[in-house]
């Protein structure tokens, strides 16, 4: 049979606008109307592999087509190289947890960083560098544990100052960035009085 550049090219294009089981099957019925020497022909002049060719011809004689395993393909999960990382992770992080203080959602908010997480597993439990998967990842593990890293609040500072009656009132030191104003007969105290709040 012969090969114009036009039946070359109509070939080819077919080829890659098919997929799977109907694209080595495609190959397969190319290669048979070809004939004797076909599959080198055409791994030669279209590019197609062999291998793909001889699945294609397998399925085509025997009429089953063979299944794709693209399950099967690609990295597998950090919990199958080690079984027992998602209860070492939850047992770290399950006495630094807390629920939202609101109550809008059912959230665990833990206050430890997907780092601090990964040191902990090499300091506590023994698991070496090497193995642990990377920060990024254990973050990611970290929510679909339903724990998610949040940013702990900074403290505020407020004093009690002693007015002139002897009675404490509180000063907000860091509202809106200033200072309380002092009058002669009121002392700011910063014994016992200096309190912290988080909020």
């Amino acid at each position: 049979m012969e090969l114009t550049d036009e039946l070359k090219s109509l070939l080819i294009d077919t080829a890659k606008q098919l997929k799977g089981s109907t694209r080595r099957q495609f190959m397969a019925r190319t290669v048979k109307a070809l004939g004797p020497g076909g599959a080198s022909r055409v791994e030669r002049e279209f590019g197609w592999n062999r291998k793909t060719i001889r699945k294609g011809m397998h399925e085509v004689e025997s009429g089953i087509t063979c299944l794709d395993a693209f399950g099967a393909r690609g990295r597998k999960l950090a919990e199958e190289h080690l079984p027992h990382l998602l209860v070492d992770i939850r047992a770290i992080v399950d006495g630094q947890s807390q629920t939202d203080p609101h109550f809008k959602n059912s959230r665990l908010y833990t206050r430890l960083s997907a780092p601090e997480v990964r040191r902990q597993l090499i300091a506590q439990l023994g698991y070496r560098e090497e193995e642990l998967p990377t920060a990024t990842t254990i973050a990611t593990k970290l929510n679909q544990l339903g724990s998610y890293p949040t940013k702990v609040a900074k403290s505020k500072l407020v004093l009690t100052r002693e007015s002139g009656e002897g009675k404490l009132e509180e000063v907000d030191v860091l509202h809106e960035g200033k200072r309380p104003c002092k009058r002669p007969n009121e002392r700011l105290r910063k014994s016992s009085n200096w309190k912290r709040f988080s909020w």
